[in-house]
């Protein structure tokens, strides 16, 4: 076998008490696909951030075919061929595309400046390789979650680096995305690039890897060829015990309707929909990207203004309340409905703020700005117990915490409060095994308790596997209803493509 391209020798990092990597060793040849994964927490992404320049290690070395390097900046070690995707944003709003994509190492003319011509073609060509039609002066702010990803992504492809690493590349895209992205990496093995892969997609390390390395609390705990194991396997590895039901039991009965939108149309242009949520039932809006489910869910959420419609909310003693469709967020608020939005830290949580604080919003939800809520602290404790939120205490700040328990804290600011319909956009994204399945409890022991749930994602098998009925979506209309229990992704997919809307 050839020498190793990049190896990591008895790499350590400390944050305060905090051991994060713990004396972890780990080599990736060229013209390979190699994972990283293992839980949040695990110590995965600190190790890929010392081999990016953005943090040092405390101890241990870094050789490029089989040269000791050290980095100060992630500009050093792309300087060296190490480009990263990283799964944090690091894009900037008020940039254009192509500024974001060149950002730090911008094609200067020869008698100074920035060679603007230069700098959109060469972004173009990025954008190119993955397929995309994103407009290279377009600004970032008017992006969506899943094109920003794809920038980020350019961004990387357009240093001609020999090592890549794809830090949760594919949270935030849909399925034809995550198709031109597989085509791009192995393009890049079959060019003889290394790629290091973080991802907890299962399906996706054995679908593109050679090699996986699983951590644990910072430490190795094994690497072996993907071709050795399957998923249960892997799973065992990740989380040091066994998930012996991923998904919890569905629904055996459900209720009155909660809510209820008639001839509900998102725009103008858009065609009317009808729909009922009904109590004790998690509902999946299920089909293609950008087809009109999270225009309809923001809708109900009172996030985005509807042109036309009826929705009703009837609460837990069955009044009945009738919902402007430009009620706004803080009307839905009020009867009921709590919404987790897909980008949970740019629209739903104060990142700088301790869990406290997130959490307390929740509790402090309707009651009059002059009083507040009795037992609060107690409240929010409890909420970390139940939960599992892993933090020392209720004062960690959210922006250190992991990406499952910052979505735990965040369902738990609506579970404190009161709300009776949970409206959630990607439940999981950018979140562990371990803690799917913990979220996925937390959403079903809301819905048995008399509570109801709308959910999107991207993954199919996630709606199939969670909830009890699923509407399919196709140009703003829906077009199809089925019982998530035997449900395919075969059916959604037949239903998606078509344009039949349905009765």
């Amino acid at each position: 076998m050839a020498a190793p391209l990049i190896e990591l020798l008895d790499i350590s990092r400390s944050f305060g008490s905090t051991r994060a990597v713990d004396d972890v060793s780990l080599t990736v040849q060229s013209g390979s696909v190699h994972a990283v994964t293992g839980e949040n927490g695990a110590g995965k992404s600190t190790l890929m951030k010392i081999l990016a320049g953005v943090i040092r290690p405390d101890a241990g070395t870094i050789r490029l075919e089989g040269c000791e390097v050290h980095f100060s900046s992630p500009l050093g070690a792309l300087g060296h061929g190490i480009s990263t995707v990283f799964q944090e944003f690091t894009l900037i709003p008020n940039l254009t595309v192509a500024e974001s994509i060149f950002l730090g190492r911008e094609p200067m003319r020869r008698w100074g400046g920035i060679d603007y011509p230069k700098l959109r073609s060469g972004a173009a060509a990025a954008l190119a390789r993955l397929e995309s039609a994103i407009d290279p002066d377009g600004m970032v702010r008017n992006l969506t979650v899943a094109e920003q990803q794809i920038v980020e992504i350019a961004k990387g492809l357009s240093a001609d680096a020999r090592v890549f690493i794809f830090d949760e590349p594919t949270a935030a895209l849909n399925s034809a995305d995550v198709e031109k992205l597989t085509r791009l990496i192995r393009d890049l093995k079959a060019r003889g690039k290394a790629v290091l892969y973080i991802s907890h997609r299962l399906e996706e390390i054995f679908a593109l890897c050679d090699t996986v390395t699983v951590m644990k609390d910072g430490r190795h705990v094994a690497t072996r060829p993907t071709a050795e194991l399957n998923e249960h396997d892997l799973v065992a590895m990740m989380v040091g015990r066994e998930l012996s039901s991923f998904f919890p039991p569905r629904a055996g009965t459900v209720g009155e309707p909660i809510l209820t939108a008639d001839d509900l149309r998102v725009t103008a242009a858009a065609p009317s929909v009808r729909l009922k949520l009904y109590r004790g039932e998690i509902l999946g809006l299920a089909g293609l990207e950008g087809q009109g489910q999270r225009g309809i869910a923001r809708a109900l959420a009172g996030i985005e203004p509807a042109e036309a419609g009826r929705i009703e909310k009837t609460d837990r003693d069955q009044k009945r309340q009738a919902l402007p469709v430009d009620a706004g967020i803080g009307r839905t608020l009020a009867s009921g409905i709590g919404f987790v939005p897909e980008d949970r830290k740019g629209e739903g949580l104060f990142l700088d703020l301790a869990i406290r604080d997130n959490i307390a919003l929740g509790v402090e939800t309707g009651r009059p700005f002059w009083t507040l809520a009795p037992n609060t602290t107690a409240v929010i404790g409890s909420m970390m117990q139940s939960m599992n939120i892993r933090a020392r205490n209720a004062d960690a700040i959210v922006g250190s915490l992991s990406g499952g328990n910052q979505q735990k804290v965040l369902i738990g600011r609506w579970l404190s409060s009161g709300v009776d319909v949970l409206i959630i956009e990607e439940p999981t994204r950018g979140v562990d095994v371990g803690a799917k399945a913990e979220v996925y409890k937390l959403l079903r022991a809301f819905s048995d308790a008399g509570g109801a749930v709308l959910v999107l994602s991207r993954e199919t098998p996630e709606l199939i596997g969670l909830c009890d009925r699923l509407l399919v979506v196709h140009g703003g209309a829906i077009v199809a209803e089925m019982a998530a229990d035997g449900a395919t992704e075969h059916d959604i997919l037949h239903s998606a493509i078509g344009s039949r809307q349905a009765a």
